[in-house]
């Protein structure tokens, strides 16, 4: 019953999504010049923000459902811990450059650490969630090898 209110809510938030979407795509055919610059460039990525926060309701829930299962919640915290090892990896794969990586791939790696503060976010609330040693143990492990990933990402885009 819980796993199907997730879904469900995971469901509405691809509905809003896709008429959001589908409201920016119609104005990008009324008037395709004056969506051309930054400005509405800027309100895309205001948009695949809000978009993602809404993502964290429902998975909020769903992490709440399986931290009351030790077997659950522990693999769920090594695919962080996992996920949270991805953030170093494509920033050291943006930060090589075309020369050494492929453009699909370095795009890729940008927009995994554009999102780090929603991933950081969700590891957070996962950490706080964590009822279990071991489980408590790696989501904290992953909050801490991601927040040294944004601020390392932070640190080397101001220094350059």
């Amino acid at each position: 019953m819980k796993f199907g209110l997730a879904a469900l809510g995971y469901a509405a938030v691809f509905v809003v999504s896709a008429g959001l979407f589908y409201q920016r795509h119609l104005v990008e055919l009324q008037d395709p010049v004056g969506v051309s610059g930054g400005m509405f460039a800027f309100g895309d990525m205001l948009l695949h923000l809000f978009i993602g926060c809404l993502f964290l309701v429902p998975t909020t829930f769903l992490i709440w459902i399986i931290a009351k299962v030790e077997g659950w919640y522990h693999t769920y915290s090594k695919f962080l811990l996992g996920l949270s090892l991805s953030g170093p990896v494509c920033l050291t794969m943006f930060l090589l450059g075309e020369e050494y990586v492929a453009q699909s791939l370095g795009w890729f790696c940008l927009f995994r650490i554009m999102g780090s503060p929603l991933v950081l976010a969700g590891m957070g609330i996962s950490r706080l969630a964590a009822r279990f040693d071991r489980a408590k143990r790696l989501s904290s492990y992953a909050l801490l090898a991601e927040a040294l990933t944004l601020g390392t990402t932070v640190a080397v885009f101001i220094h350059g």
